[in-house]
């Protein structure tokens, strides 16, 4: 590739030192990618694009594209408080046709899940995606259980690192999940130099259960000790992601604990205000209140430490904000589950 885009179908001929003889028949017996892009919405501001992608099967999943300008923000280490970088792009693809984790402010976990994507299915989001914008990073933040498709993420991985393709840094690619403990520990040796971020969204095991069903089999304390492993193993970073649901896991009690249990990591805590989603709406969940949003990140910083951030939202009119993506059978086929708003600048 080159960096560059593949070809659209019918577009062998612009392929670099490809024979015109050639070009002319491999449209009739080959096709350059085996998904293809749907649907295409773009935020009012700009700054978001949903893809919609469908498989050869006939299966769908959604890609986010998030266009992030650091000189927007501020950063209050700096004497002028204002952040610096260039402009870039992060992609959240998804991993999976829907998500069998359920957890319960996801509309993606109300499809169940329907299928794992192939390495090439995944690494197609990226194509496509290069075909609107240059991805300068990419979040599996999208559809479904990273880990639980774990073969292969690894090998889109590779692909998207490869330096005959897109030549990605592995420092910019983030692998998120909701725990599977076995899987992060194996990240260290299969996913070289990626980002690991582990969707938390409570700091003791009882509430988290209320919130994330399926986390029975993962124990937040063995959640913490995959997360040691993995940093022991790698020296890197961990960011955790944590889902502020309003009056239900952002009150002062709670933010002590969730200091008292990060505080030995070196980690990034990104807090995630909740999007609406019909089924969150079900169970009585709402967005936190600014100010109680607020101070829940200043106990976090101030008194224990924690670099604490507010994830951006991106694309909240488009319905691809965090929690949002989801593919409804019976409809145009069109949206899917699960990202939408990430910290770009941290990597």
């Amino acid at each position: 590739l080159g960096g560059a885009p593949l070809p659209e179908a019918g577009l062998w001929e612009d392929c670099e030192g490809l024979p015109k003889d050639l070009a002319a028949v491999l449209p009739k017996h080959f096709t350059p990618l085996s998904s293809k892009v749907v649907e295409s919405s773009t935020s009012s501001s700009g700054d978001t694009t949903k893809l919609v992608v469908e498989m050869q099967d006939g299966m769908q999943v959604e890609a986010v594209i998030m266009r992030y300008d650091p000189k927007q923000g501020r950063d209050p280490s700096k004497e002028d408080s204002k952040r610096r970088g260039e402009r870039r792009a992060t992609l959240c693809l998804s991993s999976q046709v829907g998500c069998q984790m359920a957890c319960k402010f996801c509309a993606t976990g109300t499809m169940g899940l329907k299928g794992n994507l192939n390495a090439a299915e995944i690494f197609e989001q990226l194509v496509h995606a290069m075909r609107v914008e240059k991805i300068r990073n990419i979040v599996f933040m999208g559809m479904g259980e990273p880990l639980n498709n774990y073969k292969s993420v690894c090998a889109s991985i590779k692909l998207m690192v490869d330096g005959r393709l897109y030549g990605l840094a592995p420092s910019h690619i983030c692998v998120s999940t909701v725990g599977v403990t076995n899987r992060i520990k194996s990240m260290a040796v299969d996913m070289p130099g990626v980002n690991l971020a582990l969707s938390l969204h409570a700091p003791n095991q009882e509430l988290r259960l209320s919130i994330v069903p399926t986390g029975k089999a993962y124990p937040v304390h063995k959640l913490m000790d995959a997360c040691r492993s993995w940093q022991e193993a790698t020296g890197k970073r961990v960011f955790f992601e944590y889902v502020v649901l309003g009056e239900v896991n952002d009150n002062q009690e709670q933010a002590e604990e969730l200091g008292a249990l990060l505080k030995e990591f070196d980690c990034v805590l990104n807090l995630i205000p909740w999007n609406p989603t019909e089924g969150g709406a079900m169970e009585g969940y709402k967005a936190p209140a600014e100010e109680r949003l607020a101070t829940f990140q200043r106990t976090l910083r101030e008194a224990h430490g924690i670099r604490t951030t507010v994830r951006r939202e991106f694309g909240q009119d488009i319905n691809s904000a965090c929690g949002q993506l989801v593919i409804k059978s019976g409809e145009a086929k069109s949206s899917c589950s699960g990202g939408g708003k990430t910290k770009v600048d941290d990597w």
